[in-house]
């Protein structure tokens, strides 16, 4: 048998398709937990799963379907949008106490 290009096989050609689909992004499944960690027990790691979670997000939409994991991102950049707010809100509520303890 010959092939197209004037080699000669040795049995029928196999062609295969990836049986998979797009690779997970490398920072889909930190953001997840940066965001959940951010706003049940530590909230310095909230802002660090917002910035991580856009940057990663702005990099699966460009890499054309070559980088999955956009619903995880999705979720620990939410999270750490909402426990952003929750860590600046009880920063001013500490302030607001303190102050309001010395006069």
């Amino acid at each position: 048998m010959f092939d197209p290009y004037g080699s000669q096989l040795n049995g029928p050609v196999m062609w295969s398709r990836p049986q998979h689909g797009p690779q997970e992004h490398p920072h889909a499944m930190m953001v997840l937990i940066l965001g959940v960690l951010g706003v049940f027990c530590c909230g310095a790691c909230a802002p660090v799963a917002w910035a991580l979670g856009a940057r990663s997000l702005r990099e699966i939409d460009a890499s054309g379907g070559i980088y999955g994991g956009r619903h995880q991102v999705m979720i620990g950049l939410v999270l750490g949008i909402i426990g952003t707010i929750i860590m600046v809100a009880g920063g001013i509520l500490f302030l607001l106490l303190v102050i309001g303890g010395r006069s």
